[in-house]
C-alpha cells in the first residue's frame, strides 16, 4: 500500500503506456502529454496495455521513483474515455484501491450498521 501525503495529487494517466518506458521515459510523457511537471511531488500512475501491470512515477524531492506492480490474476481498472486525452485526478483511496486490483470506481460496501447504539 501506498501513503500518500497531504496536497499530494494522484493523477492516472487515461489510455495504455509502453511498459518499457524507465523514469526518464515516463517524466517525458508527464511533460509532453500530460501537460503536468513530474518534478512537482504528484503521483502519476500508467498501465499496459495487458492491464496486468502499473507503473507510478514520483519525486520524492531529491530523485525520481518509480513504483511498479504486476498482478498475477485480474487486472487494473482503467477508466475509458473515448476522445479525451491526458489524466483524471484519483483520491488516495482510490489509489490504494487501484493498487489492489479493487475497482476503485464502484467499490462495494460489505456492512452498514442497521441502528444507532
Amino acid at each position: 500500500m501506498m501513503i500518500v501525503p497531504a496536497g499530494v495529487k494522484v493523477h492516472l494517466a487515461l489510455g495504455h503506456t509502453d511498459m518499457r518506458k524507465g523514469l526518464d521515459g515516463l517524466a517525458m510523457l508527464v511533460q509532453a502529454t500530460l501537460k503536468q511537471d513530474p518534478f512537482s511531488g504528484h503521483l502519476f500512475a500508467f498501465r499496459g496495455k495487458k492491464a496486468s501491470l502499473l507503473k507510478i512515477l514520483f519525486w520524492d524531492g531529491n530523485g525520481l521513483c518509480l513504483f511498479t506492480k504486476r498482478l498475477d490474476q485480474g487486472s487494473f481498472v482503467w477508466p475509458r474515455m473515448a476522445g479525451y486525452d491526458g489524466s483524471i485526478t484519483l483520491t488516495p483511496a482510490q489509489l490504494a484501491m487501484l493498487i489492489e486490483g479493487i475497482d476503485w470506481r464502484a467499490p462495494e460496501r460489505v456492512w452498514r450498521p442497521a441502528l444507532a447504539g
